[in-house]
């Protein structure tokens, strides 16, 4: 699953610049999580790194972007470049 940021957000900006993929943005009342960029840092790291910072826990799960850890990892191998090498 892609992560979400609930509307419980503070805007504190914590989380933007730790996001590997950059799936993460300011809207309009606050910050927002791009789910065709979001991996859940899989790839990365073995935490998403937002939801380590956030410090009001507003960023779970989407339950409408759901992936496996095999979709999260094939995403984040098309985002790198990696998935669409010929042999």
């Amino acid at each position: 699953m892609a992560l979400k940021i609930t509307e419980e957000c503070i805007n504190c900006d914590v989380c933007e610049p730790e996001c590997p993929n950059q799936a993460i943005y300011q809207g309009l009342e606050y910050y927002e999580i791009n789910p065709d960029l979001c991996t859940e840092c899989v790839g990365h790291f073995d935490t998403p790194q937002c939801v380590e910072v956030c410090p009001v826990e507003c960023i779970p799960k989407d339950p409408e972007h759901e992936e496996t850890v095999e979709q999260l990892m094939a995403k984040y191998l098309r985002l790198q470049g990696s998935g669409s090498k010929c042999a």
